[in-house]
């Protein structure tokens, strides 16, 4: 999306990739302010408190600030009139809609539910707040499991210890993140669990092959579409709008609904 904005708009586009390490993120938001661009576009991971500063030095040498995927909700009210935007899920909202879809889906009151993420993190934490609490007013009996920074970083840490803790907890009906690179991994749980696909009831978040492919086969029950090429797309479009025409930002909730064995050959 980003790029595709980019082409359309004339912009030099520069990428940087973290591994969702918040430390990195805010490593590489010093590197790019070193080099001077007209806009920076920034994901909220590391949380308001940590960026402060760093945004704070970025507006006042006259860059453009925006943010997508995961909100800065302080920061983007503090900057918001010189085009602090945010491109993303209202993510406690994103959560509820992927907990529905696993009530429809059967999941019912009374079922045990394992619901793996990143409750601690501040704003990220949200999307998981909302599932779990979801799925709690429906009766569901959750247990909230922190996901660690190892496993954040690198998701192929999180198959054995889902697995450990299918085969401690036999009788769990359904495994839920809002993690997009544990998501595609949930179904290789179930496989290495001894689990038959459809056996467990599975949701998680974005629309990674691998993920859309186990929605076709039907051992992913749904999958939050976050709908990531507008993530890419409407900041670049953001930057564009408040370096030339000092438009302010603007915010969009990029979320329509799930991907599921019902749409997924038309989405």
């Amino acid at each position: 999306g980003a790029k595709a904005a980019a082409a359309a708009l004339g912009v030099k586009l520069i990428e940087q990739y973290s591994t969702w390490q918040a430390e990195t993120m805010l490593a590489q938001f010093r590197e790019a302010m070193a080099a001077k661009p007209d806009c920076i576009v920034i994901m909220g991971h590391p949380g308001n408190d940590a960026f402060a500063d760093l945004v704070a030095d970025a507006v006042a040498q006259g860059i453009v600030v925006t943010s997508n995927n995961a909100p800065l909700k302080e920061l983007q009210v503090k900057y918001q009139d010189r085009g602090f935007g945010y491109a993303g899920v209202d993510l406690y909202e994103g959560g509820a809609i992927t907990a529905r879809s696993l009530l429809n889906a059967g999941l019912k009151s009374g079922d045990k539910a394992l619901e793996f993420g990143n409750f601690s993190k501040g704003d990220r934490g949200l999307s998981d707040k909302g599932l779990a609490d979801t799925l709690e007013k429906a009766g569901v009996k959750v247990d909230r499991v922190e996901m660690s920074e190892e496993v954040n970083g690198n998701p192929q840490l999180a198959v054995p210890q889902l697995v450990a803790y299918l085969q401690q907890h036999p009788d769990t009906k359904a495994i839920a993140t809002q993690h997009g690179g544990v998501t595609p991994l949930l179904p290789d749980v179930m496989q290495q669990a001894g689990k038959k696909p459809g056996e467990l009831i599975l949701g998680g978040i974005d629309t990674d092959p691998k993920t859309v492919a186990a929605v076709k086969a039907g051992s992913m029950t749904a999958t939050l579409d976050q709908q990531l090429y507008l993530q890419g797309f409407l900041p670049v479009l953001q930057c564009v709008l408040s370096v030339k025409y000092k438009m302010g930002g603007f915010t969009t909730n990029t979320a329509a609904g799930t991907l599921s064995p019902k749409n997924v050959d038309e989405l």
